[in-house]
Order: structure tokens, then sequence, then C-alpha cells
């Protein structure tokens, strides 16, 4: 069954509860092109998922990628700054035992560390207009062994939602196979604890166990594998089965 009809059918009701938070997250983009700090390193990276079932269906709204097949590119930085993510994501298939999927299309996106989306803005849900630009948007195609990567940056947040990634996963011939989000560890000495929100900080930021798309995730199968610091970047691996 799919999961969060409400955010699936209705997240544009929700646009007044957010024109607060994003406004606030809407500064201008100064930073130099890779984040720096006096230390910091992952020291609790999470698990990932090493269970052998579908993952779970998620929204892809309310800021989908437009013309995906537009971008395939493995690096999909395209100018924004931030603490680099090299995120690598393998597709496996449930009806196969897991085994890896190849040639396996798979797109992904994700704010950046304002927390804001390209390809949209100018209204309630994001006041910074950015629907002429379309960076931390991309497409790969899995290798044999069921793997794609990508050069991204880590992601920032927004009121009411965990840190995310999004991914929507088609078959070869481009039928959507699984459309899910991914999580990360949280806590002491994880990642997401040690970027700290970048500027905004952590006041008001949703954790994955109060999120709307990640709180019934109890198996933590949507949680990512997250190494590195802050001064070298950090590496999120992730393996997300299809049926």
């Amino acid at each position: 069954m799919e999961r969060k009809s409400f955010l699936k059918n209705s997240f544009a009701a929700l646009g007044v509860a957010f024109v607060a938070p994003l406004a606030a997250a809407c500064k201008k983009d100064s930073a130099s092109d890779t984040e720096t700090s006096a230390g910091g390193e992952v020291t609790t990276p999470g698990s990932g998922n090493t269970n052998c079932v579908v993952a779970p269906s998620e929204t892809e709204g309310p800021f989908p990628t437009k013309s995906p097949s537009s971008y395939v590119r493995s690096d999909i930085t395209d100018g924004r700054t931030g603490y680099k993510l090299t995120a690598t994501i393998t597709v496996g298939k449930v009806s196969n035992g897991c085994a890896a999927l190849a040639n396996a299309i798979v797109d992904i996106w994700h704010c950046d560390k304002e927390g804001n989306y390209s390809e949209y803005g100018g209204s309630g849900m994001q006041s910074t207009n950015y629907t002429s630009v379309h960076f931390l948007r991309g497409r790969q195609t899995t290798d044999a062994s069921g793997q794609v990567t990508f050069t991204s940056i880590f992601p920032g947040w927004y009121n009411g939602r965990a840190t995310h990634i999004h991914v929507h996963i088609y078959d070869a011939s481009g039928t959507s196979l699984k459309v899910t989000q991914i999580a990360f560890p949280e806590g002491s000495g994880t990642a997401v604890a040690l970027i700290n929100g970048y500027s905004k900080g952590m006041s008001g930021y949703t954790y994955n166990k109060s999120d709307n798309v990640f709180s019934d995730d109890s198996a933590g199968t949507e949680i990512a594998t997250v190494t590195g610091s802050t001064t070298e970047g950090f590496a999120l691996f992730i393996k997300l089965n299809v049926p």
C-alpha cells in the first residue's frame, strides 16, 4: 500500500506552513566550492539496509524533476556549494533473491544546503525562484553490479522534513519500479550532527522518528550508511530493492 497519502495528494495544501521556514532558508549561497571545518569525522555511520525486502514506496513530490531524462550525469552539483557527498546506490531485485539489477535507470534529486530545490520557487512553498536552473538532479544507469554513483553535496533541511534524498527507479525500458527516499543516520557522531544544519543549525529540525515519511520505517530500510569527514567529504551507501 502506498504510504503517506496526505503527502502524495495534498502537499500543496501545506504551502502556508512552509512559507516562513523556507523564506528564512533562502540566503545567498556565498560559501566556497568546498566546505571546510576544523575536524569532524563520522563515528556513527549507520548500518544501512541488509534485508531482502522491497524498499518502501514514498511520495515523489512536491519537487520532482520535471524532465529527468534530460539530466543524465553522475556529477549533479551544478555549482551548488556544500560538503561533498558521493552517493552510491545499489539496486536489487527481490523476485531474484535481491540479486543486483543491471541496466536499471536511477533518478535522484534533493535540496541544497539552504533547503531549496531547483526547478521550483517563487511560490508559498519556496520563495526563492530557482525555476530556470537544475542543480542537484541527475540520472544514471546501473552497472553489472547494480550500482550507480553520484557526486553531489550533503543536503540541507527544510521545515517538516529530515535530511533526505529522493529516488525514482525504472527498468531498462523506462517502466517505473519504485519511488522512494533515502534517510540519513542521526545522533552523536553522524554526518548530520557534524554538519549541524550548515548555517541554519538544528533548531526546528525534524528527526527521522518524527518525519512524516520516515517515522514508520521501523526496520531502518531507508537509512543509508554514511562515512567520511567535514574535511574530506562524505560517502553514502545504500541498497534499494525493487519487486
